[in-house]
Order: C-alpha cells, then structure tokens, then sequence
C-alpha cells in the first residue's frame, strides 16, 4: 500500500517477452546506456524519449540545452532560459513576485492572476509532436504560504470570468507547445532513425502568471515533482501515486491488441506511410477514444502542417474528435466521450465533488510510513490487519474514495479526512467511514476497518552471562539534556538497601543485556525500575486487603489515574469484575468482601466548553460526597493527579476543600505528571520538545509543593520519561496501560506472586502480572485485566505508600 511504491528498473538486455520498463530517476543515466531505443519491437514500452531528456537538461547553472543551440534571433520564447535542472528548485514564492512588480502603479489593485502552478504532461510522439496535460495541477498563490493539489480548469475559473479562464487555459496549452516545439526541433539529427513508437516522457512544467493569463515557463523537470506542497511529501505522495496510476492505464488502453494490420502503401490516397507510421497514428487515435484525464494539448485543432504529412492527419484526427465533442455538447447528447471531454477519472474522483453518494467504496488507502495490508487492499474488502515495528509510533492514513460525492472521515462521521495515528503497543484500530454527506446530517454508507498490532521492544533472552545497564531517558527524547540517555553501566550496590521513604525517590529503568551499547541484546522483560538508594517493597494480597480494610480511597483526574484504580481494585480483590471507560463519578462498594469503598471522579472534562466545565474544586466536593461519609485521618485517602493538567493551584484548592469540609487529616498522594502529547497528532495538542522539557520543572514544583503540604507524591513523570515509546491505545500517546477482557476459571492467587520480585527485590519489576485463566473448579465468569509494565511499577509504588510497614 506504498503511495509511491514504483517497479524496480528492468534490465532488458537477454529478456525475451517483455513490455514495459519503467526506469526510475535514479537510474535514468543508466537506462539511457543501456536500452537500444532503435532496436525495440513495436510491442515495447518505456517511460523515457532521449531527446526529451537531452533538449531539458542541465548545461550549467540551470541553462537548459536547448538554448545553446537554439537561433533566438527575432524570436523570444516565453520561458526562463535558466529553467532547467537540479541548480533551479529554490522558486520565489509568488508573494515575492507580486512585491518585486515595480510596474503598478502605487495604491493600484494587485494583478488578478498571481500564482506558480505545476502542470504535468506527458509527452508520447517527438515527430510528430504529441503532448498531453494532466487536469491535476499543484497551485501556490500570492494568498497561500504552500501548494495545493487542485484541477487546473477549475482553479482558473475561480479566477477569473468563465470566458477569460478559457482563454487562459488555452494559453496554458499554446505556451507549453512553444516550449516543446522549439525544444525538440534543435536536434534534427536522430530523426533518421528508428524510433519506439510507444516510448512516452513524463514533464513537470512549473508556470508563473503574473497578472497576465499568459504564463511564463520558469522550471522544467524530467519527472514528476511536488516540492511546493508542503514539506511532508504525504500529499505529493498521493498525486503522483494518481497521475501515475492514469499514466499508465491511459497508455495501456490507447496500446490494446488491435485487428489493424500494417499494408503498406497500398490504398493511401498518397500518403505512404511506414509502419511505424501507421502504428503511430492508430495509438493516436486511440488515445484520443481514451476515457482520461489527460486532455490533448498538443497538435491542436488549430495547427499548421505541410500537406499529405502524418502531422497533417494526427491534426485531421484531433479535429474530427473536436467537431464529434462539439456536436454532442449541441445536442446535449453524451455520446462516445474522447479525450477531448474526459470521463471521470480517479484524480477528477478526488478533486470534483457533489452530488449524491452512490457508490461507496474506497479506491485506495494511502499511509505513511507504508502498510502492508492483509489482505491486500481490494475496494470490496472492509476489514484489515497490518503489523508495524516497535519503534514506529505514529501511522499516517488517508483513504481516497472511489466516488467523489462521497466523504471519508475517520473515526467518526465528523472526524478528518487525513489524520496522524498514535500506534500504541499491541493493537490499534482505525476505522474509516465512508458518508454521504449531502443532507444536513452524514449518512454512514460503509465502515472500512484496519487493525494495526505494534510489536513490543524487541527481546533477546537471558540464558549466559550478562551486565546490567540503566537508563534515564531515552536519546530518541532528550527530556533533561545535561543528562545522560540510552543505556549505561550500572554497578549494583552491596551494601543493603532501606525501603524508600517516599513515592518520588530519584531512580532509573535497569535491564540485563550482554553489552550497553546495543539495546537489541537486552531482555527486555526483566526490564525493572530501580530507585537510587531504596527500594518500594511489594505488598502482597493479604497485606494489601488488611491494610485496605474500613479505608475509602477516592481518585480524582483523568484515565491514567483511573487506570491505577483499576490495577488497585484487581490487586485487593483479585479479579476486576467491573470496568468502564467512565468521563463521571463511580462509586465500588463491594471490594475486599464489602470492606473498602473505591470512587472516582473525572477531571478535566475538555470535551466540554470552558463556561460548562465543572472546575477542580465542583469536582472535588462532589466526590466527597459521593462517599461520604468519610473520617477525618488516614482511613480516607485521596488521589489526585493526572497526566499534564496539574499544577500547584489545584494542590492549595485541595488543602482549601479538605480544611473546610473538616478533612484536614486524611492521607492525600498527589501522582505527578507523565509522558504524553509528545507526538504530531492531528486534532489534539502536540508538544514541541522545549515544552516536553519544561514539564519536568513543573513536575519539580509539583513535588515540592505536594511535600510542604504534607502530602505524598509519586513521581510518574521520571517513570514514564525513559519509556515514552511504550504507550498503550489513545491519541494522547500518554495512556502506559490498557483493560483486556477475559474469562476467567477461577479466582487469582496472590497476583504479588506474577511480577517476578519479592518483597525484599531492591528492584521493582515491570513484568506483567497475567490473569490466571487455567481451568479449574471455579465456573467461568466475564472478568478484566488491568496490563501494563510501566503502570504496573507506579501503581505498585501507590500501594507501598498507602500501606508501607511502618504505618499502622
């Protein structure tokens, strides 16, 4: 599903059978060597005209050649003559051009037509001359800082009156066939020789109008290019994907097997043509049946050629085709279209709209970096898997409809056409809808669905000797750059280590490898988080339910700290039988057998309007009295935290809220910020790496501030920082957990057991704790599964904070 996946060049040299060779550009000069133009059959196709490509070439500082041998004596074309090879792709933009016309007069109106427009021809006959334009153009105005995909006809019509955008369209044409006409006639030399009939040229013809409908010529390329649409070339991707899609189904219907047979000169009303002749002006004529996006430009109706010459009859044929067109439009009959009036194409599809949706499907799904589908993508097919690797993050998509009166929008029917996708660990899924969206309200007329499954770090098991290296960050994300990134030795200390007196203790990730400066040969899952001189002890199930025992613990904040009420919930009652994805308040009486009581509230709601917001303290206050009633000392306790919409206001409105609502005594942890935002993702906010490195300050402050209220704080964001490609599902790239349903046989032992650490472990492993789904006694039931190594660790340190030893 590559949008720019072009054939590998063929070596034609001892290849019997072949058709088509397609030489990219990077092998140009090669296939030039190489390939015998005079010596191909009649049958074989390839995308270059030598003398194409030598009349356009580079003969110093853009000169094209052409020029060098061309008499301009009397004769000025209208074309830059420095317009020619790699040393001209720097253009002015055309706000430039407009500043720089020193002609109008002062307080004039600027010219209506400012704009550099990329047209695309194709060239399929040097003699006689016979070029072709593409309706797709890329457009930069004076009003637009980059190019835009759009048709030329209809860009010049909303430009300028109907009648004087035909006319300019027309000069489109005539200029272009100056260009060629004089490009290709300083080389008369290779005219004896045998020539490919069905060889073809692809051009990028870049325009200037300035004020006038008579552009200028100011660049000429061999190929197809899209530079002035953007920098990312997603959008070039897919035009020249579609051009050249068109390309070659044009030139394969007009070069169809025909029943024509060459009889030489015999009943030709005195016109003898050669075979190649005669091969010549039957593909003519069939490019000009050709239902196509490409319109002729040149020889038009209006071109002179001496008579009884094959230049004569392709005009005579192009003029047949012309009164056919004229007629049928008279008589507002359809008729047999040609390629004077071409049917819709696949580009027409993508730039034309209205009309109703009658035929939904997509033509193609386009992304980057490319997906391999399975199956491969077919308009019939709706559903589909892709794998990507670990380090790929984001995928972008966008699907191209089949008909033009229909919309794609992913996710949602009001969602983007085109968007970037945060791929996280495991599966992701997009879905495509593609709408009618003709009445007020989107119809769904088809649901198109990609599963996307990112693979996890790769692993290289333990089974030898090893060293164990740490980490802070990664390098890929320089979150505090006077420090240290990637993998480092780390020496273990002997002597034993204190159990840590708070949840924010400084630390770093270790994991065995046989070498710290290759990622690729560690194991990964004995990946573990290890503070810096203690340890956060893990505290097993009975301990956990005694501790938890006539205690209510309150969440306040978004879903990463719902997702550690959830670990919490599973941890003490062994099972999670009850989850939602819940924007509200939740109340769970029934944990440890009735004896502790879970809530939580959602905070911020953005998806409301700032005046319809519930602020931080309306949230507050009405968690608390959703559980009341509460006890003033440390059998309450309350999270609070979030992944980046915390600061120190909303600590001192806690302070506030609990002193008036007589709870100055009950235990608050405070989780710190995390990971999240980092990414290019369309449709949410994204975070430029100085505003990923400011977070760590604010996160300091959070801490500090947390502390001189007597709070706890658990520092997730120094957890999250070295491990930020591992998020789980969700556009904020910030979720380090997921819910996974399953049916469970029989309750879990102690879940402590899973996690491969003892208590006494210095270290706090992020290996997952899996559900236990042998079959047992126990009938089977519809439980969850919180998973999730990185919340597992911060989850498990919220545990060892609310119920350390030394608290009674």
């Amino acid at each position: 599903m590559d949008p720019v996946q072009e054939p590998v060049t063929v070596e034609p040299t001892g290849v019997r059978g072949w058709s088509l060779l397609l030489c990219l550009s990077s092998s140009e000069g090669s296939c030039l060597r190489r390939i015998s133009f005079s010596h191909l059959q009649h049958n074989q196709r390839v995308n270059l005209l030598p003398r194409v490509i030598e009349a356009f070439s580079d003969d110093g500082e853009g000169l094209c050649h052409f020029y060098t041998q061309l008499n301009l004596t009397g004769y000025e074309l209208p074309m830059l003559p420095h317009a020619c090879g790699s040393t001209n792709q720097n253009l002015q933009p055309p706000q430039t051009f407009l500043r720089a016309d020193r002609h109008s007069p002062d307080g004039a109106p600027p010219p209506a037509l400012v704009a550099i427009v990329n047209v695309y021809v194709l060239v399929t006959s040097v003699k006689p001359l016979t070029s072709f334009l593409h309706d797709i153009s890329v457009v930069t105005t004076n009003q637009e800082q980059r190019g835009r995909p759009t048709k030329l006809r209809n860009f010049l019509q909303q430009q300028l009156t109907p009648t004087v955008s035909h006319h300019a369209l027309g000069q489109v044409k005539k200029v272009i066939g100056d260009v060629l006409l004089a490009a290709l006639s300083t080389n008369q030399k290779q005219q004896t020789r045998s020539r490919c009939v069905l060889c073809y040229q692809l051009l990028t013809f870049t325009l200037l109008f300035k004020g006038s409908i008579t552009p200028v010529v100011v660049q000429v390329e061999t190929d197809l290019t899209f530079s002035s649409l953007s920098r990312d070339s997603f959008e070039g991707q897919i035009t020249k994907d579609l051009i050249l899609e068109e390309t070659l189904r044009f030139l394969h219907l007009s070069a169809e097997t025909h029943s024509q047979e060459y009889g030489g000169c015999r009943g030709t009303h005195g016109v003898c043509l050669s075979e190649d002749e005669f091969l010549f002006l039957l593909q003519f004529h069939r490019q000009m049946r050709t239902h196509s996006a490409f319109q002729l430009m040149y020889p038009s109706s209006s071109s002179s050629s001496g008579p009884s010459s094959v230049s004569d009859l392709v005009i005579r044929i192009n003029q047949f085709y012309e009164l056919q067109r004229n007629q049928n439009y008279k008589t507002d009959h359809t008729g047999e279209q040609t390629n004077q009036e071409p049917a819709v194409s696949p580009s027409q599809k993508v730039f034309d709209r209205g009309g109703p949706c009658l035929d939904p499907h997509l033509r193609q799904i386009y992304t980057a970096p490319p997906l391999t589908l399975t199956p491969p993508f077919s308009p019939w097919v709706k559903e589909y898997r892709a794998e990507v690797t670990f380090d790929t993050v984001t995928v972008r998509i966008r699907p191209q409809p089949v008909s033009s009166a229909c919309r794609v929008h992913l996710d949602e029917h009001r969602g983007p056409r085109m968007s970037n996708y945060p791929v996280g660990l495991g599966n992701s899924r997009i879905s495509i809808l593609v709408t009618d969206d003709s009445e007020l309200e989107p119809v769904v007329m088809a649901i198109y669905t990609v599963h996307v499954y990112r693979e996890s770090r790769p692993s290289l098991p333990m089974f030898g000797d090893h060293v164990t290296c740490g980490f802070l960050q990664d390098c890929g994300l320089l979150v505090q750059p006077g420090r240290s990134c990637g993998l480092q030795p780390f020496i273990k200390t002997l002597r034993p280590l204190q159990t840590c007196s708070s949840g924010h203790e400084p630390g770093r990730w270790v994991v065995p490898c046989l070498s710290c400066s290759d990622n690729r040969t560690c194991d990964w899952r004995e990946v573990a988080w290890q503070p810096d001189s203690c340890y956060h002890p893990l505290v097993d199930r009975r301990l956990l339910q005694d501790c938890l025992t006539d205690r209510k613990v309150l969440f306040i904040g978004d879903s990463t700290n719902r997702g550690m009420m959830y670990f919490l919930m599973e941890r003490v009652n062994s099972t999670l039988e009850d989850w939602r994805k819940a924007h509200d308040t939740l109340v769970y009486r029934n944990l440890n057998g009735n004896r502790t009581l879970v809530s939580y509230s959602y905070y911020p709601q953005f998806w409301l309007e700032k005046n319809q917001r519930p602020t931080f303290r309306q949230a507050l206050l009405q968690l608390i009295g959703r559980s009341q009633p509460l006890v003033n000392s440390n059998r309450t306790v309350l999270v609070v935290g979030g992944v980046q919409w915390l600061n120190t206001d909303h600590l001192k409105t806690v302070r506030e809220v609990l002193n008036s609502e007589s709870l100055g005594d009950v235990l608050v942890l405070v989780k710190s910020l995390g990971m999240g935002f980092h990414l290019p993702v369309d449709g949410i906010r994204s975070l430029n790496l100085r505003e990923v490195q400011d977070l760590y300050g604010e996160n300091q402050n959070i801490i500090a501030t947390a502390m001189h209220h007597g709070y706890e704080a658990i520092d997730t964001f120094g957890i999250t920082m070295g491990r930020y490609k591992e998020f789980m599902q969700g556009r904020c790239a910030c979720h380090f957990h997921e819910v996974e349903k399953f049916w469970s046989s029989r309750l879990l032992d102690d879940p402590t057991s899973a996690t491969g650490s003892t208590r006494t472990r210095p270290e706090l492993s992020s290996q997952l704790a899996e559900p236990d789904t042998v079959h047992g006694a126990w009938p089977k039931a519809l439980s969850y599964h919180v998973r999730g190594p990185v919340n597992q660790v911060y989850s498990e340190i919220l545990l060892s904070r609310l119920c350390p030893q030394t608290r009674g």
